[in-house]
């Protein structure tokens, strides 16, 4: 059994049942609507339920609310449930769908027709707003409320039948239109629609809301804890009543925490779609976007996003979380798991005059501290790469890179001086020329003349070019989207860069898709899941090995 999760009010309830009787097994569920791609808030969401589940010794069942079928698709299905597998969670049994207890909902609303506690209404949706009055008017009743029970349940079964036109009926709850909750004002519990579902087919033409189907189907899986973000806790009554008013078996319950809001973010899945089809993105897992599969393609790990989850734990009410304590346990997690290795991204060719044309080869740590990662050897040449922002012909003492007439020391490799800076016609920097000081590898100078900081470089013949992107938080604004505002007005120009001709060691091009790495000096990267290869090899910047916006601001 998992060890309990901390800062969790959730935990405490369940641990209380468990104690008194009130439940025997914790049986809680995921119940994504597959019309989009999980965010990181789903992912807050699914280390709740699975995590409390395991916490206890439970199941947690992944039931995909597929009652909106038009907006639905397979490739979400697919899609989540890659990304909950990738986080490491497994649900219990097979994956579910409302859609399999169609014809029991369906039962059920007859039932609750056949109580006088259903009706079918004839009043459009504009119609229907202006009876269902407002936050501080009552509404007021249909004209059709008061059918007769055989008359509504002929209307029912019209409706079943494929008798009526989409807009022309629909079914209601008889609770009341006075209640101050807007939620129990007569709400819908079938609308007509003519489409095709994703998974019955044509065999439907009337779907249930999700407000009836999701508590019946917690009661047809015996779930014990229902658990929502707070949204939905204006919707726990109408939970109840359903509950209450339907001969179910099992007594679900709905708890609600706090949803996550993080900072510099935007999670709604219609502006992610926007995002997506207007092409401010390059899809849903686009390493910008906030969607599990964009943080995956990025290079953030399950571990820190699961840490992250952890750290801010589950309360009972809503806040905006700093991003950046998502990018700390990024950092934390990567600095302690990726293995090193050297990336220019700016190349400048330096010549070392004085060194042999055959290639020297240093086997070199992957990991400051981590054995277990390994080595790799790095070839050195006579020609090599250094990044142009490490060499000035001139600079002050608090320089610490190459200077002509100085000496800097090259990562796992010689200390080297700067003796020439070669330029083109038009006065541009093209080369550097340099001498080794021999017997410097893992010592200093033996004239006593120490070096005045370490860069990284590349083997100018046996290195390789790479592609890669350097992404950064997609919005410049904190709450991009907050109000009235129009958060593709705040799209952060410089999102992504792309180097197209960055140069790596050679065993980095043999890095495996989703393989990550802390590029020294530059930050932590990963071989791109869908365009690395060999051949081409890609990185994407995951992030920097500090944090630049608190450092800007």
């Amino acid at each position: 059994m998992e060890d309990k999760p901390a800062n969790n009010f959730l935990q405490a309830i369940i641990a209380r049942d468990l104690a008194n009787g009130t439940v025997q097994e914790v049986v809680t569920r995921f119940p994504p609507e597959p019309n989009g791609y999980l965010h990181v808030g789903h992912a807050k969401s699914i280390s709740v339920n699975f995590g409390l589940a395991e916490a206890n010794g439970g199941r947690c069942h992944l039931r995909f609310d597929d009652t909106n079928p038009e907006k639905e698709s397979q490739e979400f299905i697919d899609a989540i449930q890659e990304d909950i597998r990738w986080l490491g969670f497994q649900w219990h049994g097979e994956p579910r769908f409302a859609s399999a207890y169609f014809q029991q909902l369906y039962e059920w609303a007859e039932y609750l027709v056949q109580q006088g506690d259903a009706y079918v209404c004839d009043l459009s949706a504009d119609e229907a707003r202006e009876y269902r009055g407002t936050l501080t008017e009552p509404g007021r009743n249909s004209p059709f409320r008061d059918r007769s029970i055989e008359e509504n349940l002929a209307l029912l079964r019209g409706m079943r039948a494929n008798q009526f036109a989409e807009g022309e009926k629909v079914l209601r709850a008889r609770i009341d239109m006075a209640s101050p909750n807007m939620n129990m004002r007569d709400p819908i519990l079938y609308r007509i629609r003519k489409v095709t579902h994703h998974q019955t087919g044509n065999e439907w033409v009337i779907y249930p809301t999700y407000d009836f189907a999701h508590g019946q189907e917690d009661a047809i899986e015996g779930i014990t804890h229902s658990i929502c973000t707070l949204e939905f806790e204006d919707h726990r009554p109408l939970y109840d009543w359903f509950i209450e008013h339907l001969p179910v078996q099992s007594r679900p319950r709905q708890f609600e925490f706090g949803r996550l809001n993080p900072s510099y973010t935007v999670t709604s899945k219609r502006k992610l779609k926007q995002l997506v089809d207007e092409g401010h993105v390059a899809g849903w897992d686009d390493p910008r976007m906030p969607t599990i599969s964009g943080m995956r393609r990025r290079g953030y790990t399950p571990r820190a996003i699961r840490r992250f989850c952890e750290m801010i734990g589950t309360t009972r009410s809503d806040g905006v979380v700093d991003v950046a304590m998502l990018e700390f346990a990024i950092r934390e997690d990567l600095n302690e798991n990726a293995a090193r290795a050297m990336c220019v991204l700016n190349p400048l060719k330096v010549v070392l005059t004085n060194y042999p044309d055959t290639a020297e080869v240093f086997t070199v740590s992957n990991h400051p501290s981590r054995e277990d990662l390994g080595e790799r050897d790095l070839p050195f040449t006579r020609e090599i790469y250094i990044d142009a922002d490490d060499f000035r012909e001139e600079a002050n003492k608090k320089y610490k890179r190459l200077v002509l007439g100085k000496r800097v020391r090259l990562r796992h490799a010689y200390v080297i001086e700067a003796d020439e800076a070669i330029k083109n016609a038009a006065g541009e920097l093209v080369e550097v020329r340099a001498r080794v000081i021999e017997g410097t590898v893992g010592e200093n100078p033996a004239d006593g003349i120490k070096p005045k900081g370490v860069i990284q470089w590349v083997s100018a013949s046996e290195g390789r070019t790479a592609i890669v992107r350097l992404y950064d938080r997609l919005f410049i604004d904190e709450a991009p989207d907050k109000g009235d505002k129009d958060f593709l007005e705040h799209i952060n120009p410089d999102s992504l860069i792309t180097v197209e001709t960055a140069w790596i060691e050679p065993s980095l091009a043999e890095a495996v898709p989703e393989q990550g790495f802390q590029f020294e000096r530059e930050g932590y990267f990963v071989a791109d899941r869908r365009d690395h290869s060999p051949q081409v090899p890609v990185f994407n910047k995951t992030i920097g090995l500090r944090d630049s916006w608190s450092e800007s601001a």
